[in-house]
């Protein structure tokens, strides 16, 4: 019996996958179903993303709160030296 290979998808085939699972009123298995993929497969890609578009909204928000830290940093010093 031949051993199984494992199917390589590209980084297209996984994101739009997992656009259509969010699109789609169906389940992720008939998704998945349609796709001839595992649904197992499906829902781990759509975790994965999940999880880096959240990493990137914390990213995003770090690089703000990190902005604005520095500008009220640099107000503070402005203030102080006024104020004497």
């Amino acid at each position: 019996m031949p051993a199984r290979t494992r199917r390589r998808y590209t980084e297209e085939f996984k994101r739009e996958a997992v656009q259509l699972v969010r699109e789609s009123a169906h389940p992720v298995a008939q998704v998945a179903r349609d796709l001839g993929i595992p649904h197992n497969v499906c829902y781990r890609w759509t975790a994965q993303r999940a999880e880096a578009e959240e990493l990137a909204r914390v990213k995003r928000e770090l690089t703000r709160v990190t902005q604005e830290r520095g500008f009220l940093r640099r107000a503070a010093t402005l203030f102080a030296k006024e104020s004497r």
